[in-house]
């Protein structure tokens, strides 16, 4: 049973955003600091990139653990209505390995980066670094 009422609900999914939220903020603030220079969402390639870095080939999508079924603390089902969250669910987590699948076809590199792998600057920054520079 939902705790909110539905006009509740409703303020609270439209303030749910899926461009620049602050993990693809702060993910776009560690790259810019090291230097390099990226596009965004760029509508021509397979799942629209958060992050492209058309340089390299490379492209970053930026997931909240909720909405793409990551399994972590942050990615755990709600306690009502599995009938409609286990399936939107299943069919993002399908749509993001679909996507990633076609941008690697066209010779794109990808990395995910999952919202709770952003709390260590530091792991982040390494991470990027060693995603953005292999050759």
């Amino acid at each position: 049973m939902d705790t909110r009422s539905p006009d509740q609900r409703r303020r609270i999914m439209q303030a749910v955003k899926s461009k620049n939220t602050g993990p693809e903020i702060k993910v776009r603030r560690v790259l810019h600091a090291m230097g390099y220079r990226f596009r965004l969402h760029r509508k021509d390639l397979p799942g629209k990139p958060d992050i492209v870095l058309p340089k390299h080939r490379k492209a970053i999508f930026v997931h909240g653990c909720f909405w793409h079924a990551h399994g972590c603390s942050k990615g755990q089902l709600p306690k009502s209505r599995l009938d409609y969250w286990l399936p939107k669910l299943e069919q993002n987590a399908t749509r993001d390995r679909e996507k990633v699948e076609e941008l690697e076809a066209l010779g794109w590199k990808v990395l995910v980066v999952w919202q709770c792998e952003i709390q260590d600057a530091d792991d982040l920054r390494e991470r990027l670094s060693t995603f953005v520079d292999e050759i």
